[in-house]
């Protein structure tokens, strides 16, 4: 088998890759190592094996083209993006270019080069839009939607919202098209909230990272204060590397039955957690008392997206194993053995 990750470098592509390495198959890896954290990903990578790297963007047709075509690759994981909502907001030019473009070059690349690649895509969630039509209810410590008890699954209306919803959205929706019309072998997965170890979290993407870098941070500087947006109260579920890496890699050898499909994955209702909630677990793990200052509300935020996963489970035979409370105490314990306090500074 020949992989090629496009994002290779970020959080979910070195997790992926490290498992590849792992299992002895070929392997390239495609990033321009824009992203926090990437270039410690890749030296960490290149301690595992093997495997060809190429530095470049995902909006240059030309170079990604030249990599499908003479590489053919069995597998193409579909992960290099513009992550940020705010990036979005401040840069849609380059959101646009990076999400919608850059995944169109894949699928033309693939179209007229390697037709018979299968070609996974991370999407998100945020193509959903807010959910502001919904009705909620407000605890102390999180919002519910009692309409939806298990979670959101793919029927729900897409409604796309700031130029990174339009931007994953248009490229979600031609990866269905060109199964469609082109009879490719593409699968979306729309995400919820992931995390886990090689996560290098900003304060605008990677939240349970952040949170936890914010918390290791306390631990050493009692005085240290950080920003929420909104109340706290939104509701996301969490998904472990370790679930991501299962679904992610035995995915391709169910592709008949999911090839031009769309699946919702998330850690579902049993992990779902809000913010307040974090924070009150982040406090009790590590003994101290987190000083942060509420902001307003991030554009087109939603007070809950929980992903039901049950399209999935009954497709690829997969559902989350690692809970919420373990994958959350090993986030912390990667997060302080890889000395992220130095990592933070980067950030501010």
């Amino acid at each position: 088998m020949k992989y090629l990750i496009t994002g290779g470098c970020g959080f979910l592509g070195s997790n992926i890759a490290s498992e590849i390495l792992k299992r002895n198959f070929e392997l390239i890896i495609y990033d321009n190592l824009s992203r926090t954290g990437s270039d410690s990903n890749l030296q960490w990578l290149e301690n595992q094996g093997k495997f060809k790297f190429i530095k470049e963007n995902i909006n240059n047709f030309e170079a990604i083209s030249k990599v499908i075509s003479e590489e053919k690759p069995d597998v193409i994981y579909h992960l290099a993006g513009q992550v940020a909502m705010t990036t979005s907001i401040s840069d849609p030019r380059l959101d646009f270019e990076t999400n919608a473009l850059g995944s169109f070059n894949i699928l033309d690349s693939v179209r007229q080069y390697s037709p018979g690649t299968i070609v996974i895509y991370s999407s998100t969630n945020k193509v959903y839009g807010d959910f502001e039509y919904l009705e909620y209810k407000e605890t102390d410590t999180r919002y519910i939607c009692e309409q939806y008890p298990q979670g959101f699954d793919e029927s729900m209306n897409l409604d796309f919202h700031s130029p990174y919803g339009c931007s994953k959205g248009s490229a979600d929706q031609y990866m269905l098209d060109f199964a469609r019309i082109y009879n490719l072998r593409t699968v979306v997965f729309r995400h919820s909230s992931m995390y886990g170890s090689r996560q290098f979290g900003t304060y605008d993407q990677g939240w349970i990272s952040w949170f936890c870098q914010k918390a290791v941070e306390t631990k050493y500087n009692n005085n240290a204060a950080f920003t929420i947006s909104g109340n706290g109260k939104q509701v996301r579920d969490v998904l472990h590397a370790d679930d991501m890496i299962e679904l992610y890699i035995n995915a391709p050898a169910y592709i008949d039955k999911a090839k031009g499909q769309v699946f919702n994955i998330g850690g579902g209702m049993e992990n779902s957690l809000s913010l307040i909630e974090l924070l009150n677990m982040l406090e009790e793990k590590l003994d101290v008392n987190l000083n942060y200052i509420k902001l307003p509300p991030r554009e087109s935020d939603q007070k809950i997206f929980v992903a039901d996963f049950s399209k999935a489970q009954k497709i690829f035979n997969w559902y989350p194993t690692v809970s919420k409370d373990e994958g959350i105490t090993r986030m912390l314990e990667w997060v302080d053995d890889n000395n992220i306090k130095k990592v933070v500074s980067v950030h501010e």
